[in-house]
């Protein structure tokens, strides 16, 4: 076949496949170019469905005469008009490709009137190769998009089309999303001449949740938090719910960029990792979630629909919502129930406590008034109108140049990041914990296990380990045979893991680094435990635990070393406290070998199962941590094997 340039009618068709899909689609355009134009009142009506009529009437600014028929000409847009307006997109429309596409399967009339026109002008037209027919006719300022006989020209397309009731139930919930990302704007939705929907503008935070109540339902409501963080020139507000809020179907997760409709996979990743602990599989989160950032960190011309972005910094803003909306669930968890610890906060029926701020406010604020710590506060951006009024005071934190990927350790031990078989269960664990064999009174100054085993090995006729030697083979999974010139002998690898970790947060070669918390986490604790963090704060800092007071009853978690980055902190945190507490009771001082070995035994996680491979990095991890003072004199760690039976039987 030959190549040529296809008809203008046909190409324009062509396009309209992008954002003509179905009515809804040609809803979403239109009811975005009445916000984009500074409507307050967008009013729509629909019959059959959308198929018969599609009209929509906002108060924006309207358009002048002269570029009506402008207007309805592909890529001709008022929203960019430089390379460098669209790599700093704020308004919801920009391609300029919605009214021709349109136009190209209908039977389109656009009426307008700017406020410095005292006569409105209609324009008509049915296709990009027909001239557009203009007219003067009555219409108060405002524009008004009529659309005829949806694929009218197109009846391949046509027949394609559902029900009158499925077509209208996608626009209805399409509006449900717009309604929920302008709370200033009122939105009314007829369909074959009844008010369906009535949203009326929300001005004050009472409001707003009567709108929520009316997209989401009163159950969202009763079980919302409210969410309101800023860091580092990243704003995330809006609503999530706890865990009795969760629904079988993913039927209420609505979350805008920048105003601006989302169904983006990062983001929708890091919500769901935030729920893995406090969700059952078949459940799903609800929430209500904005996210505005500088409009040149983001790029929305990435997906046909626009229903994707692109971060620059993807992994920022991954974990900048995760450990949010984590840390939310957890304060509030802590709030409702000030006698769990953290690592019950997924199990537990909220009180009726729930409705405290972290902030002591009273008991008669409302559920939807829990508002969480923000830090560097940053302005908004052209376009966007923040309706959500600040109810408690902004903390100001100092900007780091590092942050940390923090994410909350699952109540079940985990297999570390480097492997991927499964993680043990708990029986294992406590069995691994067992094989430990690691009091938290042993002193870091002797090798690991020296005193314990000293009579032991007094009467052991088995020769002393004097190197681990090369790893030859694994035995049952959880042992590796070494040798040298001594002969053999099996290491456990369940203590070595330990001495890993033990290793890693040794100070006897000075301070560990203290690695600052992307979002800096609170903690709900007694006075005992604030009492004992503040008696110990140099000692914590050795260790890289940076805590700062924030009331009577919490501290904030500023920074953790490197071991403890992927730690359930709200669980970890507390008990440390508590056990430091019950050691002071015992002795005036604590060395801070106890607490590395508390802290080891606690976080350890051991597998059922390694590799060859896996176990010769773990022993090469160990023997460069711990410098040849390894406890080689330690049979939990390292037996030499005896084969003087074996050789015995193989010499009859």
């Amino acid at each position: 076949m030959t190549i040529k340039i296809l008809p203008a009618r046909l190409a324009n068709q062509i396009a309209a496949g992008e954002v003509v899909e179905r009515p809804a689609s040609v809803v979403k355009e239109l009811v975005e170019n009445s916000l984009d134009s500074g409507a307050t009142r967008i009013d729509i009506d629909i019959e059959k469905g959308g198929a018969k009529l599609i009209r929509v009437r906002d108060n924006g600014k309207g358009i002048v005469k002269d570029e009506l028929g402008l207007a309805l000409s592909r890529h001709a847009t008022s929203k960019i008009h430089t390379l460098d307006d669209l790599e700093a997109i704020i308004s919801l429309g920009f391609r300029g490709e919605a009214l021709a596409s349109i136009s190209s399967v209908a039977r389109l009339t656009m009426t307008s009137r700017p406020a410095t026109q005292e006569q409105a002008w209609s324009a008509y037209t049915e296709g990009r190769e027909m001239a557009v027919k203009l007219q003067p006719t009555a219409h108060p300022i405002g524009t008004t998009v009529e659309v005829l006989d949806l694929f009218f020209n197109t009846p391949a397309r046509r027949k394609f089309l559902r029900t009158e009731k499925t077509e209208f139930s996608h626009i209805d919930e399409l509006i449900k999303r717009i309604a929920l990302s302008r709370f200033d704007v009122t939105i009314n939705l007829r369909h074959n001449g009844k008010m369906i929907k009535q949203y009326r503008a929300a001005k004050t935070e009472v409001q707003a949740e009567k709108r929520i109540a009316a997209v989401c339902g009163s159950a969202f409501v009763r079980n919302m938090l409210k969410i309101e963080l800023e860091h580092q020139g990243l704003k995330l507000h809006g609503w999530i719910t706890t865990p009795e809020g969760a629904r079988q179907q993913s039927d209420l997760q609505y979350c805008y960029v920048n105003g601006r409709m989302m169904r983006d996979k990062l983001i929708n990743h890091a919500i769901r990792q935030s729920y893995e602990t406090s969700l059952k599989p078949e459940q799903f989160a609800t929430y209500v979630l904005f996210i505005e950032l500088d409009p040149h960190q983001v790029d929305v011309n990435v997906h046909p629909a626009k229903h994707e972005v692109r971060f620059h910094q993807a992994r920022l803003v991954h974990d900048f919502i995760y450990q949010a909306l984590s840390d939310a669930l957890a304060q509030s968890a802590h709030i409702d129930k000030p006698e769990i610890t953290a690592s019950a906060f997924h199990t537990q029926e909220p009180s009726n406590d729930a409705d405290k701020g972290l902030n002591s406010e009273p008991t008669h604020q409302p559920v939807s008034e829990r508002v969480y710590d923000a830090v560097d506060k940053i302005p908004s951006y052209p376009g966007r109108s923040d309706y959500n009024e600040r109810r408690s005071e902004v903390r100001e934190a100092s900007i780091r140049s590092e942050w940390i990927e923090s994410k909350p350790q699952p109540s079940k031990a985990k297999t570390s990041e480097r492997y991927a078989e499964p993680a043990p269960s708990k029986q294992e664990v406590r069995a691994y914990q067992e094989l430990l064999k690691t009091p938290d009174l042993e002193p870091i100054s002797a090798p690991v296990g020296q005193d314990r085993n000293a009579e032991e090995n007094e009467s052991s006729p088995a020769a002393v380990v004097e190197s681990l030697g090369k790893a030859i083979c694994m035995a049952s999974g959880r042992y590796v045979a070494m040798g040298n010139k001594q002969g053999i002998h099996l290491v456990s690898l369940a203590k070595a893991e330990w001495l890993r970790v033990n290793g890693q947060l040794s100070t006897r070669n000075g301070s560990l680094k203290s690695q600052p918390l992307l979002v800096p986490l609170s903690l709900k604790l007694d006075p005992e435990q604030i009492q004992v963090a503040e008696r110990l704060e140099t000692l914590l800092l050795t260790f890289g635990i940076e805590l700062k007071k924030r009331n009577h009853q919490a501290m904030m978690v500023m920074g953790v070393p490197q071991p403890l980055r992927q730690q359930n902190l709200q669980q970890l945190l507390p008990d440390l406290l508590s056990y430091a507490a019950s050691s002071l009771a015992e002795q005036a001082n604590l060395e801070p070998s106890r607490l590395a070995n508390w802290l080891s035994s606690h976080i350890t996680q051991v597998k059922s199962d390694y590799t060859l491979s896996e176990a010769i990095q773990i022993i090469a991890d160990i023997e460069q941590l711990w410098q040849g003072n390894l406890p080689l004199n330690d049979q939990t760690f390292v037996k030499p094997v005896d084969f003087s039976a074996t050789i015995a039987a193989l010499e009859l």
